[in-house]
């Protein structure tokens, strides 16, 4: 899936949370370590048909839902550092609208 070059949304509806949505993989993610209820940096992708195919990354009190009701996503990394800019770059997707983002695999 890498790279993948998108915008950061903000859902109001998980609470203090921006998404990423993106096109569906081939194959459906299956749910391993799965959850409704993220802390602040972890980043949980969504690719299950309930709802569309989604990176949901928390800055805050989260509780993941769509217009289907809960969602429960799999917990595939945990930002160990920068939660305060992760925290700052919610509150202007917020008030500002959505930002670029770029995800890529560095060696």
């Amino acid at each position: 899936m890498l790279p993948l070059d998108s915008s950061v949304v903000h859902c109001r509806w998980s609470g203090e949370s921006v998404w990423i949505p993106f096109e569906a993989p081939v194959v459906p993610l299956p749910f391993e370590n799965h959850t409704s209820h993220p802390h602040p940096g972890q980043l949980l992708i969504y690719a299950h048909g309930f709802s569309e195919p989604e990176i949901l990354m928390p800055y805050g009190s989260c509780a993941f839902n769509s217009r289907v009701g809960q969602l429960a996503g799999n917990h595939f990394v945990t930002l160990e550092s920068g939660l305060d800019d992760l925290a700052e770059l919610g509150r202007q997707v917020l008030w500002n609208g959505a930002k670029n983002v770029s995800f890529k695999l560095m060696l």
